[in-house]
């Protein structure tokens, strides 16, 4: 056991168990629990911009709410958050924004979410019940170090200028305040690695920190491929690595930044090192063998990867993460089920019908699309996330994700959507030439996931790495693609047919011929099966 991060760990789980409380008694009081927190946000928010416009004083009630406020697409609100952008207070919160998330946008290549103190609370009520909640089922997670996911330096350039910092957080900056300080201490990975842009030196760090505990517990990464390619990386490094840590040294000392360099606190661990030798990097659990939890998404394509974590690690519970996403927190795991985060946002629900629900309105196996009002500033904002009612925990209603609403394609959170495909396919093809079939969809094979331009007819040399890098505008699919999760572009050129070979598969797939229109965008893989022709990777 490590001292320090037990302590850590333990104060942590202290400061959360009024968050599990909170959330229990919610979790039988979800009408009262829902109402109070949107009267909380009117209240708050009747004096900002948007809150005047659409007369917050004057609401009495949710009835008033839903009257005086429409649903909203991100395309709705950016016009007030081009506002905030530009320095104006007061615009949808009265909360400061304190900087803007990017994540990948419907129509655009991106979005930019806005957030607040406020928000980062919301996040820390669901987080904090999870937290508590895991490790009262399981709390040898605690008596160790754990690995909270780091992202890269990825760099996605802001089309404008911004008065409020861009900028992505790593998962322990959802805590906040005193929470933050305790996950740092406990932290086998430093936040600061988030500096480093190259992915071969960020992988090769991260994993230097992580073999040099030999007491790690707890790994949260967000979609499971994430830790997959990092456990692949090991074996090419592992010599190196050993050597590193034996020695107190690190093979990319000289290139580092010195905050990153300080972070690291490079020292000789010979005992660490004559403890790996024992072991072998095609086997994680002879490597980490106190490892406790790993959590990450299960749901959709993931589950495929979840598995073979498990597979990876026999002896560790692999946790599925609830519904998560940029914007909000939607459901969180709890009680061997995944209860709505009722506590944390105000939730409405779009039936098959495009009726309005509540929480305290869902029934089981229902399908409902997720519609939230946030401490951030989005108001009553569709997620297009689609979710299934599994059951209920005390008496609120427990979810299961079941996909996108509309047509996304999004394997690795990458959330391509088919009004940005068809723009950027378009301005990769150019005006010269016009195809007479072009379909982008996901594919695999031996060496891994990646998108494939289907087209026929006359096309440029090229458009496979143009597209790609058109592609790369929406920062999900450049961060899928730094990471590995996502292989360079493929192009397959149709001899002849393209769509009546389409039409076919929509045809046999129970589609009436009416029904069945061309799309720029398919969420289907193994469409090469279906054309004919040939396939060329781009550069």
């Amino acid at each position: 056991m490590k001292l320090t991060a037990a302590i850590a760990n333990s104060l942590w789980l202290a400061s959360n168990l009024p968050a599990l409380v909170r959330f229990r008694e919610a979790l039988n009081h979800p009408a009262e629990t829902q109402m109070h927190l949107l009267r909380g946000y009117l209240a708050r928010n009747a004096n900002t911009v948007f809150g005047k416009i659409h007369g917050f004083a004057g609401i009495k009630n949710y009835e008033d709410f839903a009257q005086r406020v429409p649903l909203n697409e991100y395309d709705d609100l950016k016009r007030w958050i081009e506002r905030i952008q530009r320095g104006e207070n007061r615009v949808l919160t009265s909360e400061p924004v304190t900087h803007f998330i990017p994540t990948s946008g419907s129509s655009g290549a991106r979005k930019l979410i806005p957030f607040t103190t406020g928000l980062r609370r919301e996040f820390s009520r669901a987080i904090g019940a999870w937290t508590a909640d895991l490790c009262r089922r399981h709390p040898a997670a605690a008596l160790g170090p754990a690995y909270w996911s780091i992202s890269p330096a990825i760099q996605v350039e802001p089309a404008e200028t911004s008065a409020v910092p861009i900028g992505f957080d790593d998962d322990s900056a959802y805590l906040g305040g005193a929470r933050k300080r305790f996950v740092d201490t406990a932290m086998a990975v430093p936040s600061e690695l988030r500096l480093v842009s190259d992915l071969e030196q960020f992988r090769y760090l991260t994993l230097l920190c992580l073999l040099r505990e030999d007491d790690l517990r707890l790994i949260s990464v967000w979609h499971p491929s994430f830790l997959s390619l990092l456990l692949d990386a090991l074996p090419a490094c592992w010599k190196s690595l050993l050597q590193d840590i034996e020695r107190g040294g690190c093979r990319y000392s000289d290139s580092l930044p010195p905050t990153v360099l300080r972070a690291l606190k490079l020292r000789r661990l010979p005992r660490r090192a004559r403890q790996l030798r024992n072991g072998t990097p095609a086997n994680p659990e002879t490597v980490w063998p106190r490892l406790k939890i790993i959590s990450c998404w299960g749901d959709g394509h993931a589950g495929f990867v979840k598995a073979g974590l498990e597979r990876r690690f026999p002896s560790a519970f692999v946790q599925s993460k609830g519904l998560l996403a940029t914007e909000c927190i939607t459901t969180i795991p709890f009680a061997d089920s995944y209860p709505l985060a009722i506590n944390s946002h105000f939730f409405e629900f779009l039936d098959g019908r495009g009726r309005i629900c509540l929480a305290r309105d869902l029934k089981k196996n229902g399908i409902y699309e997720v519609v939230v009002t946030t401490g951030g500033g989005l108001w009553r904002y569709r997620l297009r996330d689609q979710v299934e009612v599994t059951g209920f925990v005390g008496r609120t209603p427990a979810l299961r994700f079941r996909g996108r609403a509309g047509n996304i394609s999004d394997r690795f959170g990458e959330k391509l959507s088919e009004h940005f495909v068809a723009h950027a396919i378009q301005q990769a093809i150019g005006t010269a030439l016009t195809p007479r079939f072009a379909l982008l969809a996901p594919d695999e094979d031996h060496l891994g996931c990646r998108y494939t331009l289907y087209v026929e007819g006359d096309v440029q040399t090229g458009i496979g790495e143009r597209l790609d890098k058109l592609l790369c505008a929406n920062p999900g699919y450049a961060w899928c693609r730094k990471l590995g999760q996502l292989q360079p572009l493929r192009v397959f050129k149709i001899k002849a047919g393209g769509y009546a070979a389409f039409a076919a598969r929509e045809l046999s797939r129970g589609k009436r011929l009416g029904e069945i229109k061309p799309c720029s965008l398919s969420s289907e893989s193994d469409w090469s099966k279906h054309f004919q022709g040939t396939t060329s990777k781009a550069d």
